[in-house]
């Protein structure tokens, strides 16, 4: 395979690019997470919990008044409303890392099944049936006092079949 053609060049290259690319899209990214880190440190948290000491201390500066209060009301809910994009953009960029890292352990690993590669783009219901078999394989490594070694669910299944058989030939010797 040639070298511009590969998948790991691909990669690369698209790697590389990341930094030519100034957009909205980008900045909007870079933003999300410089906010991300600066809000979920113990000092936001501070600054935020003084911002509503001060605010209950100054209740009964302004009597406690309509505006008084519409004024913690009106920043918490646009500072909430903003996060919420935040927070997602942040969520949907380390699922994506998460799911890359995990496609490559099963694509590295030759007894993993490529199938659970897409299983994020499955319907809910095929994930329940895909569930289904995954605690199938839970209770055929817990019948077989074999909770240490893994498996394929198809594996698994010829597996118990062939130790319950031989299992099933010793009792009937006995």
């Amino acid at each position: 395979m040639d070298n511009n053609t590969s998948p790991i060049s691909t990669v690369d290259r698209a790697l590389g690019m990341r930094n030519k690319k100034k957009s909205f899209k980008h900045w909007f990214e870079r933003m999300a997470i410089n906010v991300t880190k600066v809000t979920g440190s113990s000092i936001a948290f501070l600054v935020a919990l003084l911002i509503i000491i001060g605010w209950g201390v100054t209740g009964p500066i302004f009597h406690f008044s309509d505006t008084w209060q519409l004024v913690i009301n009106t920043g918490t809910t646009i500072v909430t409303f903003l996060m919420v994009f935040i927070i997602q953009q942040s969520q949907n960029k380390d699922s994506l890392a998460i799911q890359l890292k995990l496609n490559e352990l099963i694509a590295a690993e030759e007894r993993a099944s490529n199938r659970l590669i897409v299983v994020e783009d499955l319907t809910q219901d095929e994930l329940e049936v895909l569930k289904k078999f995954y605690v199938r394989l839970s209770q055929l490594a817990r019948e077989g006092n074999d909770l240490h070694s893994s498996h394929s669910v198809d594996e698994a299944e010829g597996v118990h079949k062939h130790k319950k058989h031989i299992r099933q030939a010793e009792h009937d010797k006995r």
